[in-house]
């Protein structure tokens, strides 16, 4: 074998036999420790770096595929439970509220007593409800008058007379005129009697009397052959220039349309054969004069009158437009309801100051001792019917069609069982986190009293069941939106080609693999796990469940 030589030695050798002659070796530069410096940082950079990239690939993760599970339409049985808890309550209960303030005198219950509805539970002195009854009932007749009277004015839109006559010193009026409320429009006079007082002397107070006839002239026509009757005999004293005393008598007598007020006339009366003359002529006065007033503020509609007319009784001369006396009174009709509301209140006040039981029951709260200062707005007394409870519960929309009212219901409180029934079910969802829901009362007959109220109970119930069905696990079952904007059900059917009764998703399902096909289905009643197909798929049929991956570490 040739021997190796050492490079190194072999160099340093050759520079040992040199000759002397020989030049020496030129200078070397100074190294640059500087460049060496980063040359090396960027080797160590470089290897960190592929380094850093190796682990990387080694430890980042990687995409899994996953396991496509399926499952098979099969026969079973399936049961649908509604579950849930809720707190019991009485099915009827009653409070009473001092909204007065008083001072307790008596007490008549103690809590835990059974009291039937009348029994007396206890008495509050309170002057504040006895002024408040009072003031609300003076605040309701006041509002009732003004009401009558109003609607009594409002009669006067068409504006009539009361009694039959004839006009004097009309006020002409157009149609559009305003018209105020008690203004006059016209003179209403009953001319058809005129009336005559005369003064008689004392000498006679004894022989003239009501209903005799008298003998009444009128110089302006005359006529001294008109008949007319004592009325009114009033036993005044008047004393004449002379010093006599005089009474007062009145006369009626018939117009025969010749007549008018303020004519000279004189009425004798016969007594006992001898003639009685007045002390003096008076003048004629009409039998009744009425000033014709507006009973409304308005416009007018429309007028009719004209001196002298002739009216009748219930003529309407003037029609009037009464939108303002309208607004009042439906002023007037909120604030007398108002006033009304406020009494009862008030009387309810009262009557509770005196209370007695408005129920059969228990009395399960009172907060009231004889002496005791009880401010308004107080609840002093609580009483309940405890012999049927109620639960409010709810019953989700995949079984709202099956849980009817009279179903049975399991019930436990603390371990106890109990036994309710399905009093009533809303059909009124109430959304929450996507989810409707229904509410559903269960009630329990706790004649015994065993069941406790106003605590927690858990509650199930049977809504349906089919013993011989379709299954198929509730993941299988996919809800996706159809083509005419509802959402339907499907279950991906695996099949080597498609199916006629396949169907074109809107939306695709991830992680559906190929091979597998949206198939519309019918499904029934459901379980926390399992989902009741009715038509759609037939038994044995091999359908898309899910993508188990497994769990992946970093």
């Amino acid at each position: 074998m040739a021997e190796v030589m050492d490079p190194v030695l072999e160099k340093k050798d050759e520079a040992l036999v040199q000759p002397e002659s020989a030049a020496p070796p030129a200078p070397q530069k100074p190294k640059k420790k500087k460049k060496k410096k980063i040359i090396s940082w960027v080797i160590l950079a470089v290897v960190l770096g592929g380094i850093a990239f190796g682990m990387y690939q080694l430890l980042a993760p990687k995409e899994e595929e996953g396991q496509v599970i399926t499952d098979m339409v099969q026969y079973g049985s399936i049961t649908s439970t509604v579950q849930g808890s809720g707190i019991t309550k009485p099915k009827n209960s009653e409070t009473i509220t001092l909204t007065t303030s008083g001072t307790v005198a008596d007490v008549y219950v103690t809590e835990g007593q059974q009291v039937t509805a009348g029994t007396p539970l206890f008495t509050i002195d309170s002057e504040a409800a006895r002024e408040a009854v009072e003031k609300a009932r003076k605040d309701a007749n006041g509002y009732q008058k003004q009401l009558d009277a109003l609607y009594k004015d409002i009669a006067g839109l068409n504006l009539t007379p009361a009694y039959g006559g004839k006009l004097l010193d009309v006020v002409k009026l157009n149609a559009g005129d305003t018209i105020s409320k008690d203004q006059v429009v016209a003179k209403l006079v009953d001319d058809s009697t005129l009336r005559l007082k005369q003064y008689y002397s004392y000498a006679y107070a004894d022989s003239i009397k009501v209903g005799q006839s008298a003998n009444v002239s009128v110089p302006a026509l005359m006529s001294s052959g008109i008949t007319g009757t004592v009325d009114a005999v009033h036993m005044v004293e008047r004393i004449s220039a002379e010093g006599s005393k005089l009474f007062e008598v009145e006369v009626t007598l018939k117009n025969p349309g010749t007549l008018t007020a303020d004519m000279e006339a004189s009425a004798v009366i016969t007594v006992g054969g001898e003639t009685v003359y007045p002390y003096e002529s008076a003048k004629l006065e009409y039998n009744r004069s009425t000033d014709l007033k507006s009973t409304v503020n308005g416009t007018v509609i429309s007028s009719s009158l004209l001196n002298y007319m002739e009216v009748t009784p219930g003529q309407v001369l003037v029609k009037i437009d009464g939108e303002d006396s309208e607004n009042e009174i439906f002023s007037l009709e909120q604030s007398l309801a108002t006033a009304q509301k406020d009494l009862e209140t008030a009387q309810k006040n009262l009557a509770n100051c005196s209370a007695v039981a408005p129920i059969d029951g228990t009395v399960i709260g009172l907060a009231i001792a004889p002496g005791d200062e009880v401010a308004a707005n107080t609840t002093v007394i609580s009483i309940a019917d405890t012999t049927t409870v109620l639960i409010d519960a709810t019953v989700d929309e995949r079984n709202i069609s099956y849980v009817q009212q009279g179903m049975m219901v399991d019930l436990d409180q603390w371990g106890t069982p109990f036994t309710g029934m399905v009093e009533s079910v809303s059909l009124s969802s109430k959304v929450e986190n996507g989810v409707a829901s229904y509410p559903m009362v269960i009630s329990v007959d706790n004649t015994d009293g065993s069941l406790m109220t106003g605590s927690n109970v858990t509650y199930s119930l049977i809504a349906s069941e089919n013993d011989n069905c379709l299954l198929l696990p509730i993941q299988a079952v996919k809800s996706v939106p159809m083509e005419d904007g509802t959402t339907g059900s499907v279950v991906f059917v695996k099949a080597d080609s498609r199916p006629e009764n396949a169907i074109d998703l809107t939306v695709p399902v991830e992680e559906v693999p190929e091979g597998f096909y949206a198939i519309p289905v019918e499904t029934g009643i459901s379980d926390n796990y399992h989902v009741e197909i009715i038509s759609g798929v037939e038994e044995g049929t091999e359908v898309f469940t899910t993508v188990q991956k497994e769990n992946s570490w970093y």
